[in-house]
């Protein structure tokens, strides 16, 4: 394909712009990409002038406004349509770039995609796919904050898309999927997972059944399906537990002349595991379901999270992933058309 194009909204982040220009310069000078800087000119240009970069690679697209974090979503877009992700949803819609990557506003961000650049037919909910370590590789968690009032037909379309994102970029033969849920017996759990459960039982997918939180890091499932306030806390949480072991252990080493010792000869192996536990690696997570790509990273990402949330972006452009998704709904959606009625009494 040609050259990929990120839009990159520069204004949404807690470091904003400063971390999203210092990633964008660091993409450009490693990878074969060029980015279009959405956020106000005057903001932009200063930061920017105290980097080196190729120049055809990086252009700045103004936008007046920014929705803050604080702000809810469909007011927001609505009532700021010259804001920076609103503006680089358009530039997404009309063909000008391949993604979107964003570290703003989780709600606006799926609202300005899903109002201006719409879903794949068949899927009524974007979600938000998060690749965590366990001891048997990595897992796809799906829905991880994008939607928390669900209903049982919208968790059974996530399946679809993380089982689709965990074959095509994971590589991942024939996903096991798991709902996650306070039990492993079918009874366990709330209306929510009981009807989901119902749904992927007589899906094609390799359902594997209910999965219980003390399962999820022992790699259990590749996929694992739940509600976006389920899943972001799962997300939070863990992310939150790797760092403080991380601070811990380091704080412990510190008091210890011989640990220090022991630490310098186990020093490939620990930059290994941070390598592994460590959020920034993947960037962000990529918003499912949309017409198109659009990747959401922490806001409190650092450059390094979100440049490499422009390289995962680039890899999905470049596999198709969007065509590859459209492809596997319709699939499902032909497998199931004689269950339509009772799919429909179900969501």
């Amino acid at each position: 394909m040609a050259t990929p194009v990120i839009a990159l909204d520069v204004m949404g982040g807690d470091y904003a712009p400063h971390h999203e220009i210092q990633a964008a310069v660091e993409a450009v000078q490693k990878w074969n990409v060029r980015i279009l800087l959405v956020g106000r000119t005057e903001e932009i240009e200063p930061v920017l002038k105290k980097y080196e970069y190729p120049e055809q690679s990086i252009e700045i697209v103004h936008a007046d406004e920014v929705i803050a974090m604080d702000e809810a979503p469909l007011p927001a877009i609505r009532r700021k349509r010259k804001s920076s992700i609103v503006i680089a949803a358009k530039l997404l819609r009309e063909g000008v770039c391949h993604a979107v990557v964003s570290a703003g506003n989780t709600g606006a961000v799926m609202a300005s995609m899903k109002f201006f650049v719409g879903t794949i037919e068949g899927i009524e909910r974007p979600a938000l796919a998060v690749v965590l370590p366990t001891r048997r590789g990595y897992t796809v968690l799906i829905d991880a904050g994008a939607n928390i009032h669900v209903r049982p037909g919208h968790l059974a379309q996530f399946a679809i898309m993380g089982v689709t994102y965990a074959e095509y970029i994971l590589n991942i033969p024939h996903p096991r999927v798991g709902v996650l849920s306070v039990g492993e017996e079918d009874i366990k759990g709330n209306t929510l997972v009981r009807g989901v459960h119902s749904l992927l039982r007589q899906s094609k997918l390799n359902f594997i059944g209910n999965i219980e939180g003390k399962d999820f890091f022992g790699g259990m499932a590749d996929v694992v399906v739940c509600d976006g306030f389920v899943g972001n806390i799962v997300l939070k949480i863990s992310e939150s537990l790797a760092e403080m072991v991380g601070d811990l252990l380091k704080e412990e080493i510190q008091k210890r002349p011989i640990a220090k010792l022991g630490y310098l000869l186990m020093s490939p192996a620990m930059q290994a595991f941070r390598k592994r536990v460590d959020y920034s690696e993947y960037g962000g997570a990529p918003l499912l379901g949309i017409e198109g790509l659009a990747i959401i990273c922490h806001g409190r990402s650092t450059p390094k999270a979100i440049r490499n949330a422009i390289r995962v972006s680039m890899i999905f452009a470049e596999n198709r992933l969007v065509d590859i998704l459209k492809n596997r709904v319709r699939e499902y959606l032909e497998l199931h058309k004689g269950e339509t009625s009772q799919y429909e009494e179900s969501v």
